[in-house]
Order: C-alpha cells, then structure tokens, then sequence
C-alpha cells in the first residue's frame, strides 16, 4: 500500500514477468532493470503517475532470507513487487499450460496443444497467488494493468475481490477464432476471466473480433459498438496497436559504441557491397523460420546471379529449451541452415550468418542499421515490433521490409513487401523485389511508414490505453442504472407492506424465468408456479403477467394463477376474474400472406431458427441459431421488413433473439393502462427485462417501482441482474 502522503495516480502493472534481471556474480545478487519494452515507456509517465510492477522476477531464490533481502530491493529500488513462484508452479504454470496450451492455440498449432488438467489447476492457483499479492499492493484509486496470457484469470479474480476497481486487460498474443478457442476446456473460464476487466484491448481489431464472437457463442453474450453486457456492467473491447520507444532508438543509434558496431559490420559482413538480409526471432515455431529458410534455399537455386552477393544474418534468440517442440525445430533450422551453406557456399561466401543467442538492444539496432532488407515473416505474430524497429532505424529512408500480413504490425506498416509465408512464390518474387528495389522506391516505402511508427509510438500507445480506461468507466456510467441494493430493496419492501391497493405487473420470458432455446421449453417451474399464486392470492394485490407469448400458452401455464394476462403484447387480454380472452380491437390478419413467405424464407436461410404464428402477429425466432448468423440475418431482415412495412399499419418489432410484425397501436404499454386506470393504487411494481417492456415503464408514475431483469439502457428506475435473482424479490414480497 502507498504512503498517505502520495498523491500521484497510480498505475500497476501486473505481468508474468517483472521488468528486471537478476544475476547471481561471484556470490552476489545484482538487480538491473531491462531496457526498452513497456517499463521504460511507462517511466516517461512518471511525472503523472507513479507506476509500480507485480510479477515473477525470474529468480528462485536460495534462502529465505535472500527473498527477503530481494524482495525489499525490488520494492525500494525498482518499484517493482515480487510474485516468487517455486519449480513446481514454474513447470505447471508457466512452461505447462501457458506455453504448452494457450501458447499454441492461440498461434492456431492446435496439433501441439496439450490439455493437462494439473496443469490448469496449477494456472488457476498462480493467478489467484498473483491477486494476493495485488491485494496487498492496490488502492482503491489505483489502475490496475493485466498483461498477456499467463494472467487472463486474474481480472476477474480482482473484480471479485475489489468490485469499483479500474482494470485493464491487454492480450500481446493473437485471439484465435471461435473455431480454435473452442477446443480448450476451460475456455468459459479464460472468457470470464478476462472479462473481469474494464477495458480489454488487443493489438488489431480481428483478434477483438474474435474475442466478441466467442464471448456470444459461449457465454452468450452480446457486444455492441464493441461494448459487451456483463451481468450488472459493460465491458469495452478495443484494438490498441503497440507502439515502439522511437525516442530511445534515435538516442542509442547516436552512441559511439552503435557507430562502431556498424562499422564492424560494414567491414566484414557487407565486403564487396554484399546485401544484407536480416531476420530477428525469438526461435518459436510461430517465426516461420524453416519456411523462411527453404525459401532462401529455392532463391539462390533459381537466382545464381545473387551467390556472392548477398548474407542471411538470422538471429535466432534461445527460447523454452527445455521443451520437446522447441527442441526439435532447433534441429530442424540446423539442418536447413547446414544444408544451404554446404550447397551454396564457397571459401569466401557464406550464404546464411546463424546466430543462436541473445543480443543487447544495442546491439541489435547495429544490425538494423546494417540490414538492407528486415524478412519478417511469422505464420502468426500478435503484433511483431522487430519491424516497427527496423523501421525506425533507417532514418536515411533506405532498406526494404518484407512482412508477413499474418503478423499484427501488417495493418499499420502496408507500404511493406507483404507476402503470405506459406506461398514460395510470393516470397521469391518478394526478396528478388526487395534486393533490387530502386532507392527512390525504397525512400517512397520507408518514409511513410517512419512518419506512421514516430506518430502513433509506445507512448501514444500507453495514453490511448489508458484513456481506454476511463472512457469504459465513463461508458459504465452512463449505461449504470442503481442497483435494487439491500437499502433500496428494505425501501420498497417497506412500502409494499404499508399499501393496500398493489398492482403488479410482470414480464414473463427474460424476467420470471430464463430465456429457452423454444417457447415450449419455456414453461414455469414448480417454485415459480408457487411464487406467482402465493403473490396473485393475496387480496390486496392485482397480479397481471404481460407477456408476447400467445393467449394459448399463457392459458395453458397461469390458468390456474389467479391474476390478470395479457397474450402477443396486449393483442389478447383476460381479467383475474374472468376465463374470456377478449381482444385489444378487431383487426384483419390477411397481411400475413404476404409476411409469413418472407419470414419462412429467413427460417429456411438460418438453420435452428423458426417462425412463430401468433393470432395477431408473427415471430421469426434466432435463438437456437448461430448467434453471429443469426445476428447478421436478423438485421438484414429488419431492414428489409421496415422498408416493406413504411407505408402500413403494421408495426416491426425487434425482441431478445426474435423480430415480430404485428398490428400497430398494440404494445404492453397501452395494456398497462387499462390497469393502471382501474384504481387509485398505492404501490405500483413493474418487472421487464426487454426493449417491449419499455411501453410499460414510459406509462408508470414517477412513484412506480420499474425494474429492469439484466443491464442495458432502460427507462426503469432501479435493474436487477437476472431472473434468479428476480425471484428472491418474489419471495422477499410474500414474506414482507
């Protein structure tokens, strides 16, 4: 916790990995902060906020003590707050099921995924052991930051714990499509998860898009203008693509150390005027780095006239050495890069500069410099900032990118050489272009793309998200209604039990029960049944359920509820008192000769949808559909359907998972009246949970109790969070 006396905002960052490294020389432990990357960045913040760091600082300590004595540096130093993790929770967490699982799913390696339920145990307890430790850390007024896929349970795990926080979620990796995220078995989970969050921001808008389709296929949940409806709040999902710290290149690239590394370079690598072709990647087999390789294979076979005179420098930086896949593709690279070098390779010439290791970032940016084309060409990146890098660099406007459109930054950086990895001839034809291309062409390329990486850098990133954050909070307080709470439920229980003159009116689908896949389904429970004719028994209330369902079914369900129906939104009413259905007014239904081709058609075109006739309507039903189909379809219906209907007295309807055409002037809120205007009532309680109980709430006294059942826009005073809920309010009435 901050002192009292800070007055600063604060952001926490929350990661797998703290920003530091931690080295054991000669018996000592020295810490040293990591350069580039997102601390640093956030460090220019500093001014503004203050900004801490939770996560694993990649060193298992030998004592107690020496965690201790590490733990207190990091904090007093670096700002940066420990999750030590032990070998076990290592293996299961981090090289398990994060890398082992989500890892390649969400790249789409699906064939290397492994589904270990240890594992996913052991990633929910490193979660829940990163939220202790953001417990222990956070203040109410803190923004907390998520970061990656090692840590997509923890916003929820935080929401539970502190409700009004500020959470931001950002994925660094790809979303992968509904048809991959599916296979995981915990995939209700990892949405939940994230979904704790107040802002979740990926790098391009498919992996957001990706991420709205499978939060509606399997949690049901719709999404609007990237706005998504959690129980009791929005959720706004959003693409951020990340920026570099072009500030910090441009300062190192001026270094003496930088210049001479150039030099180095330029004497030895490029002898001859050799071109340079350079590739930087971590070795994953996501890279694309065998493809790259057989590529460069077939383009010194067909192209001879370029032996000699030009050098692959592939720089492939150590990663997860210990697993079985990472292993075999390091054989694999290898033998490619063997095999090229013994065909192609003189005295005097080697064809491909392998370079298994890490490099300092200045280091690194020596070989940006030297490289006359950057071949980035992952089968599947995030974002890649290797290119925005290389970009940036080349501050003279020369040097050729070649990308791949599978990797994030393809959006932004489309003056690049973009090719498909897995289409040799697009590759060829690329690096032919590419070592060929004309200076003036390469200056047109380059200085777009440099004006585009120095506009919308690493800080615009930063600000663009966490202005996110507020402009979620100040979604969610525009959409927020006031929750019937404890005090405001006693309330309105309190005046429940002093009226004598109670009318009720209530919803049924959506409200009193959950929404089914048919209207047969849809029938009451035992419980509810009970609630209904304890509430309608009552002498000093008049129940009346107002409901789109048909007279026959509410007949069949609540004929034997003493209370007021009202059948397809006020078309058909029948008192407490009487067994007669009597109509709103006496209409022809021969419009439906025409409406109902046009609605069969739609069933036809939608598999699991279905049309409903009512006696004075009917209903085209989606939601036993494909929820994406069924969204697109149900648009397109209703635009077709409210040009064919402008100049009618028909009226379109747009319901939860259905589209109704029924008779104009009949609404449930015109049936309301005719309540309403019975008596003098002392308590009014309305209950709705969609846009076709809105009539209901427009026509209510100021003094009425509306409610709508689920979040959303509503002219109803108070909202509850769901039929379940709903209920404890029927039982809490019968009680009071």
């Amino acid at each position: 916790m901050r002192s009292k006396g800070s007055r600063k905002n604060r952001i926490i960052v929350i990661a797998n990995r703290l920003p530091v490294s931690i080295i054991r020389k000669k018996g000592e432990i020295a810490i040293l902060p990591s350069p580039g990357g997102l601390a640093t960045g956030l460090r220019t913040l500093s001014e503004e906020s203050e900004v801490v760091f939770i996560g694993w600082p990649g060193y298992k300590p030998r004592t107690k003590d020496e965690e201790k004595q590490i733990e207190a540096t990091l904090i007093a130093e670096h700002n940066c707050y420990p999750v030590f993790l032990s070998q076990r929770e290592i293996e299961k967490y981090y090289l398990g099921f994060s890398n082992r699982t989500l890892w390649p799913l969400f790249h789409y390696f699906s064939s290397l995924c492994t589904f270990e339920e240890t594992e996913w145990n052991m990633y929910n307890q490193v979660n829940q052991k990163f939220l202790q430790r953001v417990l222990k850390v956070s203040d109410p007024d803190d923004v907390l930051w998520v970061h990656d896929y090692h840590l997509m349970l923890l916003p929820k795990l935080i929401r539970d714990n502190l409700q009004n926080s500020r959470i931001g979620f950002f994925l660094h990796i790809p979303f992968p499509s509904f048809e991959i995220f599916r296979i995981l078995p915990w995939r209700e989970d990892i949405l939940k998860g994230v979904l704790g969050a107040d802002l979740v921001g990926f790098h391009v808008y498919e992996y957001a898009r990706h991420f709205l389709s499978s939060a509606l296929r399997l949690l049901g949940y719709e999404h609007e203008l990237g706005t998504v409806n959690v129980e009791d709040r929005i959720v706004k999902v959003d693409n951020y693509p990340m920026g570099i710290d072009v500030g910090q290149i441009k300062n190192l690239m001026q270094r003496e150390e930088t210049r001479k590394d150039v030099m180095k370079y330029q004497r030895t690598v490029r002898a001859d005027e050799r071109k340079i072709i350079l590739s930087v990647d971590r070795l994953d087999y996501s890279k694309g780095i065998p493809q790259r390789l057989e590529a460069f294979k077939a383009f010194l076979t067909q192209h001879p006239e370029w032996h000699d005179k030009i050098i692959y420098m592939m720089l492939c930086v150590p990663s997860r050495t210990r697993v079985k896949d990472y292993i075999r593709l390091k054989k694999e690279i290898d033998g490619l890069v063997g095999q090229i070098n013994g065909l192609f390779g003189t005295p005097d010439w080697t064809p491909v500069s392998y370079m298994y290791r890490s490099l300092s970032f200045e280091k690194l940016l020596s070989l940006y410099l030297v490289a006359d084309v950057a071949w980035v060409t992952p089968i599947r990146d995030g974002m890649n900032l290797v290119a925005k890098e290389y970009v940036a660099t080349h501050t003279d406007n020369r040097g050729v990118l070649i990308l791949s459109g599978t990797a994030g930054s393809a959006l932004e950086l489309s003056e690049a050489l973009v090719v498909n990895v897995f289409n040799r001839r697009e590759l060829l034809e690329a690096l032919q272009n590419a070592v060929s291309m004309p200076e003036e062409e390469q200056a047109q390329r380059m200085r777009t793309m440099r004006q585009r990486i120095i506009e919308y850098d690493l800080t615009y990133w930063i600000n663009s998200y966490l202005g996110g954050i507020t402009e979620a909070k100040r979604l969610q307080s525009l959409h927020a209604h006031i929750k019937l709470n404890a005090e405001l439920k006693d309330k309105l229980l309190a005046q429940y039990s002093k009226a004598h003159k109670r009318l009720l009116l209530f919803d049924y689908d959506g409200t009193l029960i959950s929404f089914a896949r048919t209207p047969q389904e849809a029938k009451p429970d035992k419980e509810l049944k009970e609630l209904l004719i304890n509430l309608a028994s009552n002498p000093k209330n008049n129940l009346v359920i107002v409901s789109g369902r048909d007279r026959q079914s509410l007949e069949k369900w609540m004929g034997d509820v003493p209370c007021s129906l009202v059948a397809e939104h006020g078309a058909w009413m029948r008192a407490q008192s009487n067994t007669q259905w009597i109509p709103h007014k006496n209409v022809s239904t021969d419009w439906k000769q025409q409406i109902r081709p046009i609605l069969k058609d739609y069933e036809a075109r939608v598999p699991g949808s279905f049309v409903e006739e009512k006696e004075f309507g009917l209903a085209w039903h989606f939601r036993k559909a494909d929820p994406e189909l069924g969204e697109m379809r149900s648009c397109e219906l209703f635009d077709n359907l409210n040009e064919f209907l402008s100049n009618t007295e028909l009226q379109l309807m747009r319901g939860k998972k259905v589209i109704e055409v029924r008779i104009g002037g009949i609404n449930k809120g015109e049936a309301a009246k005719t309540y309403l205007d019975e008596r003098d009532w002392d308590f009014i309680l309305a209950l709705g949970d969609d846009w076709t109980d809105e009539d209901i709430f427009k026509v209510l006294p100021s003094s009425a109790y509306s409610i709508k059942i689920g979040y959303g826009m509503t002219q109803a005073r108070f909202f509850l969070e769901s039929p379940k809920v709903c209920r404890h309010l029927l039982r809490d009435l019968i009680k009071a």
